[in-house]
C-alpha cells in the first residue's frame, strides 16, 4: 500500500466531522477541565476584543460551547452569540448548556467555518478558541471572518504556541506518531501547532489587513475613473498582484456647464484623459498603494505594456 503524500482538505473535514460526532459527548465531560485550563485564556481574549454588553458575537468552531457561555454572559440580553461548528452533534451539547444556564441569547447551527452561511457585516466580534488551527484552508477562514464583520469589527483567536512551549500536546503526539509509525504531517495539513510559531499568526492576520487595503485602493480608483469618464479593467500579474488599468470611455464627454462645447474643449478634455492614464494607468495595490510608471508595464509583461501604449496613442 502506498503513503499518501498530497494532503485532501475534502477527505480530513469528512474524518474530522465524523471524529467529532462519536467524540462529542466524551468532550462534553470534561467541560470543567477545559474551563479550569483555558478560562484564564478565554477571559484575556474576550477583554482583547473588546466583547462587552450589547456586542454581536459569532463563534467559529465552537465545540461544546464552554467559551460561548463565557461570551453570553459578557454581552448580556442586549447582545447575541451565535455557536457554530462542523459537528451537529456537540453543538447539541452547547445549546443544552445554554438553555440549562437561561441564556436566551445564545444561538447554535451547524456550518463549515470556510464557507459560512451568514450575512455580510452582520457581527461585531469574531472569535475562534483553538479552533482556527484546524482549519485546512485558514486564510479562507480568516477570509470569512472578516466578511461577516461590521467595519470596525475584531478577530480575536487562541492558539497554540510551538511544541516545545507546550508539552500538554506535543508529548502524547509524539508518543500517538511513534507506535502507530506515522510520518511527518503533509504540506498544507493543520493541527494543534499550525500558527505555533512566532509571527505566523500575525503574518494570517495581517495578510488580510492587506487584502483590506488593496480592495479599498481598488475601489478609489474605480471612483476616480468614473470621475473621469473612464472605464476601469482588471488584470492578475503573474507576481499575483491585482492591476486597474484605465482606457477612455466610449461614452462622449459632456462640455462643463456654461460653457460651449467645441472641438477645444473636447481636444483639453481628451488630452487630459491621455495625461491621466499615462500617470496612473498602472497600479500594483496587494502590497503597495503607489501608483507604478507605465513603463515598468505594471509586471504584466511585456505584451500588456505594448497594448497600454496603444491604448495612450489611441487617445491621443
Amino acid at each position: 500500500m502506498t503513503q499518501q503524500t498530497t494532503f485532501d482538505a475534502s477527505k480530513y473535514k469528512t474524518t474530522t466531522r465524523q471524529q467529532w460526532e462519536s467524540a462529542a459527548e466524551a468532550w462534553h465531560r470534561w467541560a470543567p477541565t477545559l474551563r479550569s485550563w483555558l478560562g484564564p485564556a478565554t477571559e484575556r481574549l474576550l477583554d482583547l476584543a473588546r466583547v462587552e454588553s450589547g456586542s454581536r458575537v459569532l463563534d467559529v468552531a465552537a465545540g461544546a460551547g464552554d467559551q460561548t457561555l463565557q461570551i453570553a454572559s459578557r454581552v448580556g440580553p442586549g447582545g447575541s452569540v451565535l455557536a457554530t461548528d462542523i459537528s451537529p452533534a456537540i453543538l447539541a451539547f452547547a445549546a443544552a448548556e445554554a438553555k440549562r444556564a437561561l441564556l436566551a441569547n445564545v444561538a447554535t447551527r451547524p456550518m463549515d467555518g470556510e464557507h459560512l452561511e451568514l450575512d455580510d457585516a452582520s457581527f461585531d466580534v469574531v472569535v475562534s478558541r483553538v479552533g482556527l488551527i484546524y482549519f485546512p484552508d485558514q486564510e479562507q477562514a480568516l477570509r470569512e471572518m472578516r466578511r461577516v464583520l461590521v467595519p470596525g469589527g475584531r478577530v480575536a483567536a487562541i492558539v497554540y504556541s510551538t511544541p516545545a512551549q507546550n508539552g500538554f500536546f506535543s508529548a502524547p503526539v509524539s508518543v500517538v506518531r511513534r507506535h502507530a509509525q506515522l510520518g511527518a504531517p503533509l504540506p498544507g495539513q493543520p493541527g494543534p501547532f499550525s500558527l505555533g510559531g512566532p509571527g505566523v499568526l500575525e503574518e494570517a492576520l495581517d495578510a488580510r489587513r492587506l487584502l483590506r487595503r488593496a480592495r479599498r485602493s481598488a475601489s478609489r480608483r474605480r471612483s476616480a475613473c468614473r470621475r473621469r469618464k473612464l472605464v476601469c479593467a482588471s488584470s492578475k500579474s503573474r507576481s499575483g498582484r491585482y492591476i486597474k488599468c484605465c482606457r477612455r470611455s466610449t461614452r462622449p464627454v459632456a462640455a462643463p456647464r456654461g460653457k460651449k462645447s467645441g472641438a477645444r474643449s473636447a481636444n483639453s478634455s481628451s488630452k487630459r484623459a491621455a495625461s491621466w492614464v499615462r500617470a496612473s494607468s498602472c497600479s500594483a495595490s496587494a502590497r503597495s498603494e503607489q501608483p507604478m510608471p507605465a513603463r515598468a508595464g505594471c509586471e504584466a509583461g511585456r505584451e500588456g505594456h505594448r497594448n497600454l501604449q496603444r491604448r495612450n496613442r489611441e487617445i491621443q
